[in-house]
């Protein structure tokens, strides 16, 4: 079920699903003012799909109770909700997965985290809850807390300096430069660098002056990560840049398949994050294949799949 439609992540997510050889539900959770319905429509697939769309708000509860009534009946074990919203949303959708125990990849930021977390983790429900599905930033992430909790002041007296830079519709600071300037505080011992330090682009002007393709204004996330010493004779940046979306999308993939997985298994552990993904090993070739090309390549069909 990809919650989210007709946003432009539950296009690019439903998408590598279809590659990927899953079922997307024939309904979905929008947001205020996108209740209706949303064709995917993907040639190559030789998919032409109506998903019909479910506005979250409390004159909904009826209605809501009854999509995933009706989403559990049709698809069983198998079903699990895919969150790509708005930060408004956290709270909202997490309450309906935790209430109709329907696992779920939550790839949604923003919000109250710590209440989502304790939701979740109470709750007993399956799911895989991450601010970014990109595995490879995802391990340059896991390599710095590494750094932070190994060699905590190996930066003591560097200034730290945090930009990102993300499509104009993005409505809160980006998730993986919260996590990462948790690390760098650990290095450098700033504690004084607060998340209003982050300096957030969304307008054109800056977005281009940041380095960011034209054609990706619509969708990128570009990260920079700088240290200086005191006396300014030493620089360090780290930097990770993204255009598009598919490569996220991909990833959120891994996640189907891997808490599919860990459900079939039965595992005890039933809250997970993207390194308990990283740590399985294998990369999937969509992801690779979306590393490789702008294109990529049709995932293969795989049979009872998570819808």
């Amino acid at each position: 079920m990809m919650n989210g439609l007709p946003g432009a992540m539950g296009k690019e997510v439903s998408a590598a699903c279809v590659r990927r050889g899953f079922k997307v539900a024939n309904v979905a959770l929008t947001g205020p003012g996108c209740s209706g319905s949303y064709q995917l429509t993907l040639e190559e697939e030789k998919v032409d799909q109506t998903i019909e769309l479910v506005e979250v708000n409390e004159a909904n509860s009826a209605k809501l109770d009854e999509v995933f009534a009706n989403a559990k009946a049709q698809y069983g074990d198998g079903l699990i909700c895919i969150d790509f919203t708005h930060p408004t949303a956290v709270g909202p959708n997490s309450e309906l997965y935790v209430k109709h125990m329907v696992p779920f990849v939550f790839g949604t930021t923003g919000g109250d985290r710590e209440a989502l977390m304790k939701r979740v983790a109470d709750s007993g429900v399956y799911a895989v809850i991450a601010a970014n599905m990109c595995k490879q930033i995802v391990a340059l992430q896991a390599t710095m807390e590494h750094m932070a909790t190994n060699f905590p002041g190996a930066f003591s007296g560097y200034k730290l300096k945090i930009t990102e830079s993300h499509q104009s519709g993005k409505a809160d600071t980006s998730g993986t430069a919260k996590d990462m300037m948790a690390y760098f505080k650990e290095l450098n011992g700033e504690s004084s660098f607060e998340l209003e330090n982050i300096s957030k682009i969304r307008d054109r002007e800056g977005q281009l002056g940041f380095g960011v393709p034209e054609h990706s204004l619509s969708g990128h996330a570009f990260h920079t990560y700088e240290l200086q010493s005191e006396d300014g004779s030493v620089h360090f940046e780290f930097q990770h840049n993204v255009c598009g979306r598919r490569t996220y999308a991909e990833g959120v993939t891994d996640a189907v398949q891997f808490l599919s997985q860990r459900m079939a298994a039965k595992s005890e552990k039933k809250l997970f994050n993207m390194i308990d993904i990283l740590k399985e090993g294998a990369m999937s070739e969509a992801v690779l294949d979306a590393e490789r090309s702008s294109h990529g390549a049709v995932g293969r069909t795989v049979p009872d799949q998570p819808k």
